[in-house]
């Protein structure tokens, strides 16, 4: 009997392996190597979540093209020369409230992100992830598509935007549970905060391509500005469909052996959970929504997470917004030129998630890294609202540093926290709960990225530094609920280390008689 099923096993791993991988075997004419699909996968998933965010930024670049009048400042009324840099703006959005209705859209889209990322990531767990990507990001290029088509449709119906984008976001929600749990099954723990906090910088990629393209076809129109990046999420998708290995089993790749398994220290239930085991159970059932939430460490980063994409995703939709609406040096920048200079508030944010996941394997302390990181984000937005408009050297230097603190522990909790705590030691070996608990973290903050730009298209109207006030609470918040996790990971590095010193005066030569 186990001799046929041998070569039945054979031939249908054969026929789940994507054409792509089959196209390259063929090629090669041997098996690809268990390295060689583990940089397909990088480059696939950081190509594919690239795109999402590039689609995801598009908006806030046109929305000084729709609304060209900020509210707050009569300068910009009363100043020809702007009102004819800006242009006139885009019914219904260049309205008195039009700063509110963009607000709404930020909102609509986030909200229904949030919720559809609690589904994806039950769906996710149950069906191919590669098919369930592709759908994801050729509905969420579709969509994006439809935005700007209202361009040259002169649609000026505030509820097709508000439709579209709500659309746009239910398919955005299949992207991130999706990536990481392909990404947790390739990849082993040894390294995981390095390698995750590389990999993630394709959310600053794709933000900085996002902004640089947008920007780019805004002199054609703003309806371009949303159609490129839109197409180009759906040939990534469908790249995607052709190559992505969704993990070892599916393509019959020898897994190598997990060198980074260690014994358990003192306290590591709550603060270092485990890789899954190399032994697996023959059949794996998906975890519950209720049983994930209740794995150590998930409630606490995810409402983390809550605050820190507050403060992240404001800047994400508001920050082109924010300097072209403020003078530096007394002087204001196109819509153009804001765009590409918002790149740099992304540039530190690679630089930021990098070093977090770094700072957080040496430590081998992802709570006390991220919770450092969003304390020391409070003075960098103080000094950067305070001091950003004095010259465009300081906005620059300032943007950086805000960038690499905003970004970095939000950088670390999506990645490789998820990942450690979708394969935590309680699951029992279980790899199926992986897209849960990412879609439970990264939906928990996605809740909190619909809210902050909701929050900040009206403040904003009353004064932008009611709007960074706002941010500093919640960086202060987001760092406030993970000092249990702290507290813990720092009195078990205490006890390792007292321990280490009873070892090392047992062994000294001064002790033996």
């Amino acid at each position: 009997m186990s001799s046929m099923s041998d070569p039945e096993n054979a031939q249908k791993k054969i026929n789940t392996k994507p054409i792509g991988i089959r196209l390259l075997e063929c090629t090669k004419k041997s098996s690809l190597s268990f390295k060689t699909h583990q940089v397909i996968v990088l480059t696939i998933t950081f190509l594919a979540y690239a795109s999402y965010h590039a689609t995801r930024k598009t908006t806030s670049i046109i929305k000084s093209s729709l609304d060209p009048q900020s509210p707050d400042n009569s300068f910009l009324k009363s100043s020809k020369a702007l009102s004819w840099l800006l242009g006139g703006g885009w019914a219904p959005f260049n309205s008195g409230n039009g700063t509110a209705l963009l607000g709404d859209l930020d909102l609509a889209f986030l909200f229904v992100y949030a919720i559809g990322m609690f589904f994806s990531g039950h769906i996710g767990d149950r069906m191919n992830l590669r098919i369930f990507l592709t759908i994801g990001m050729v509905g969420t290029g579709l969509f994006t598509s439809l935005f700007g088509v209202g361009y040259w449709a002169n649609i000026h119906v505030f509820y097709y935007y508000l439709i579209v984008q709500m659309l746009a976001g239910l398919f955005q929600s299949t992207g991130w549970p999706s990536v990481v749990a392909v990404m947790g099954k390739w990849f082993g723990k040894g390294k995981r905060g390095l390698i995750m906090g590389i990999w993630n910088a394709h959310t600053s990629v794709g933000n900085i391509a996002g902004s640089l393209i947008a920007s780019y076809f805004l002199k054609y129109g703003w309806g371009w500005s949303m159609v490129v990046p839109g197409g180009m999420i759906i040939f990534v998708g469908l790249l995607l469909f052709m190559f992505l290995p969704v993990d070892p089993e599916s393509v019959g790749a020898e897994r190598d052996e997990d060198k980074s398994s260690l014994p358990e220290k003192i306290g590591a239930e709550v603060t270092k959970p485990l890789l899954i085991p190399t032994m697996r159970s023959e059949k794996e059932s998906p975890v519950g929504f209720l049983e994930a939430w209740k794995i150590p460490g998930v409630a606490p980063f995810a409402f983390c997470l809550f605050f820190a994409k507050l403060v992240a995703y404001t800047f994400l939709y508001w920050l082109p917004f924010y300097i072209s609406h403020t003078a530096i040096d007394g002087e204001y920048l196109s819509d153009e030129a804001a765009g590409n200079l918002s790149t740099l508030f992304d540039v530190g944010g690679v630089v930021g998630g990098i070093l977090a996941g770094h700072i957080s394997d040496r430590l081998n302390a992802r709570a006390i890294t991220a919770a450092s990181f969003m304390y020391c984000a409070i003075p960098a937005l103080y000094f950067y609202r305070n001091y950003g408009h004095t010259s465009m050297t300081i906005n620059i230097i300032l943007m950086l540093v805000t960038g690499m603190f905003v970004n970095g522990p939000y950088a670390l909790i999506t990645t490789a926290v998820s990942a450690d705590l979708g394969t935590h030691r309680s699951l029992k070996g279980n790899s199926r709960a992986l897209a849960t608990v990412t879609a439970i973290i990264d939906g928990t903050g996605s809740i909190g990225a619909a809210i902050g730009p909701l929050l900040t298209g009206y403040i904003s109207t009353q004064s932008w530094s009611a709007v960074f006030t706002m941010l500093m609470a919640a960086a202060f918040v987001a760092g406030l609920f993970l000092t249990r996790l702290v507290v813990a990971e720092i009195t078990t590095k205490w006890q390792d280390s007292r321990q280490g010193l009873t070892t090392n005066i047992r062994r000294s030569p001064t002790n033996e008689v």
